[in-house]
């Protein structure tokens, strides 16, 4: 596998952008590029950090025909498998990409980002990398071309970094459920107002919490208005911070 490949022979790489690495952390933003369809398009994009699955988004998604893209981890891979058969049995829907192996910030220096500690070095950055692709393909899946670290934040270095391995860094434009943590009105609110080109992040490893309602009623607003769904292979985007392009 040449990412693999790429993980082992890139320690000189990772010990040479650490030595220049700015502390800044960097969110990058993400759009889909303008369509020659009068139709307006939007990328739902949903982490599965770890934990469960949210039958009602998953049901959703399957029942209205809506594509999405999924970030999964290993550790939502080793406890989902129910759930995971029911994506890969809908591949015209789901688009399953890295979300690391053990949901660790992609960061390569010391930072705590929302209570969760950064992977800390260039060295952890690669194996939180890459043991998440090999997470897929193990379970038979196609290589990931796309990743997404926990927060979505990330060092200039690390992104440079990640790009090395072979990945695009999915950043996005709207922040539908705040990380899950959002009332069903809210995330409903942000969701329903999203325009062309959006890029949504949401969650759908949180069953218990009151934000998986909002997105399936804000998804299905944007359906009715005549939205289009695609999934982030599907379309041209264009990444902030180098994460793309």
């Amino acid at each position: 596998m040449r990412r693999l490949g790429r993980f082992l022979i890139g320690v000189g790489f990772a010990a040479l952008m650490g030595s220049s690495a700015s502390a800044a952390l960097l969110e990058p933003r993400l759009h889909l590029r303008p369509s020659t369809e009068a139709t307006p398009r939007v990328a739902l994009t949903l982490d599965a950090c770890g934990g469960k699955t949210d039958a009602r988004i998953l049901s959703a998604l399957v029942d209205n025909k809506i594509p999405a893209t999924i970030f999964v981890t290993g550790k939502w891979l080793k406890r989902n498998a129910e759930a995971l058969a029911v994506m890969r049995a809908h591949p015209e829907l789901f688009e399953l990409e890295n979300h690391g192996a053990e949901h660790v910030p992609a960061v390569d220096t010391p930072h705590s980002i929302y209570g969760l500690k950064s992977a800390g070095s260039s060295e952890a950055v690669q194996a939180e990398v890459v043991a998440g692709a090999l997470a897929l393909t193990e379970r038979g899946g196609p290589a990931p071309k796309w990743f997404r670290g926990a927060t979505a934040q990330y060092s200039k270095s690390s992104i440079a970094l990640i790009r090395s391995l072979g990945f695009r860094i999915a950043g996005y434009s709207i922040n539908g459920d705040g990380g899950s943590l959002l009332g069903a009105r809210e995330t409903e609110r942000r969701v329903s107002a999203a325009r062309d080109g959006d890029v949504i992040i949401a969650h759908i490893n949180q069953p218990t919490h009151a934000a998986g309602g909002g997105l399936v009623k804000g998804l299905l607003a944007l359906k009715a208005k005549g939205y289009t769904f695609v999934r982030l292979d599907d379309v041209e985007d264009d990444g902030t911070d180098d994460t793309t392009n």
